[in-house]
């Protein structure tokens, strides 16, 4: 078991470049392929949508997000500018969890709920410089967590009385919160980003956008196939994507249901899909594991019901994963809009469907 911790920790060791070389990189917008945007236009790395002036420099947080079914609804997930699903354990039919991206944190009134994270999870949050919400982990985490160029903040979150066991019932507020059935008061986000220390500007580790994004909607090339449903080798909640003609997205469903938010009963849809194949370790007889998410594979880029094959790399753990258009060469340009990224194990890489 040590030799596995081990040999994750030492890959991430062997590819982290000495940090204090590096200064603030001045350009933290999105890549856009295309003109600049008008003056006073400010363009999100995250999406590509244009943001306001307060946002441009702002570092996101990186929220861990429960989901069993007991978990559901979730709430606020519709404000997450990326969404990534992965296997989080072996055990329990492999359950995945959602790690939710979100920019533009001020405006959360109730996000989650929140559950623990893990290594791989620590190493994603990293590239964005995003803030790290979640509540606890296994003690694999801890090595990861020490790193320099992550932050995060665990537990202490508001308590719902929603009528479920305690470990579903934390949610991440941005404002104070007071139970008005227990009456106990619970710091929210401002608070607690103050509390820590924590910039909440980029600093000295982000290392840029890995995201390229397209000027305007546009389709794939001559090269794409057919992608107007997907069904990931997810076997506990069998996730699934379905193209929505009429709104240009991919509507996420799971347990055989569409997954709305509970805060607006809106669906959850993306503009974007990315499908990364990773191999991973089991770390214990207790089912947990990491992917060996440092490193590179391939994997499809799903948009406008069509699809095409990428590959994809990662050389350290607060640099980007870069996304490259394998029937082009040339870096992956995204269309403006949310996206969803499913990290599938490689062991069951061929049982993904996409049609």
């Amino acid at each position: 078991m040590k030799n596995k911790i081990a040999k994750i920790v030492g890959l991430m060791a062997a590819t982290v470049l000495s940090l204090s070389v590096f200064a603030l990189p001045t350009q933290k917008a999105a890549e856009v392929d295309a003109a600049p945007a008008a003056t006073g236009t400010y363009i999100s790395e995250l999406t590509g949508l244009p943001i306001s002036a307060a946002l441009q420099n702002q570092r996101p947080i990186a929220v861990m997000v429960d989901n069993e079914k007991t978990a559901l609804p979730h709430y606020g997930l519709n404000q997450a500018d990326i969404v990534y699903e992965m296997m989080n354990s072996t055990a329990n039919g492999r359950i995945t969890r959602l790690m939710a991206i979100v920019k533009d944190y001020a405006s959360i009134t109730q996000f989650g709920n929140v559950r623990s994270t893990r290594p791989t999870n620590v190493i994603l949050a990293s590239e964005y410089n995003a803030i790290l919400v979640h509540d606890g982990g296994p003690y694999y985490i801890n090595q990861f967590l020490a790193d320099p160029s992550s932050d995060n903040l665990s537990g202490g979150f508001a308590r719902y009385s929603n009528g479920k066991r305690s470990e579903f019932t934390e949610y991440v507020t941005y404002n104070s919160y007071t139970n008005p059935k227990t009456g106990k008061s619970y710091a929210g986000l401002a608070q607690r980003i103050a509390a820590a220390g924590y910039s909440t500007t980029y600093n000295q580790y982000y290392m840029g956008s890995g995201l390229k994004f397209a000027a305007a909607e546009r389709n794939l090339g001559a090269g794409a196939v057919s992608a107007t449903s997907v069904s990931l080798p997810f076997p506990h909640n069998s996730s699934a994507l379905y193209y929505n003609a009429g709104t240009g997205t991919y509507d996420y469903s799971e347990y055989g249901m569409a997954h709305n938010d509970a805060l607006t009963n809106q669906r959850t849809t993306f503009e974007n899909v990315i499908i990364m194949n990773c191999d991973f370790v089991q770390l214990d007889n207790h089912g947990y594991m990491a992917y060996y998410i440092l490193g590179g594979n391939v994997g499809y880029y799903l948009t406008n019901g069509k699809a095409i094959p990428i590959s994809w790399a990662k050389a350290a753990a607060n640099y980007p994963t870069v996304y490259t258009d394998a029937t082009t060469g040339q870096q992956l340009t995204l269309n403006p809009g949310k996206t969803y990224i499913a990290i599938v194990p490689s062991d069951v890489w061929t049982s993904l469907v996409i049609k």
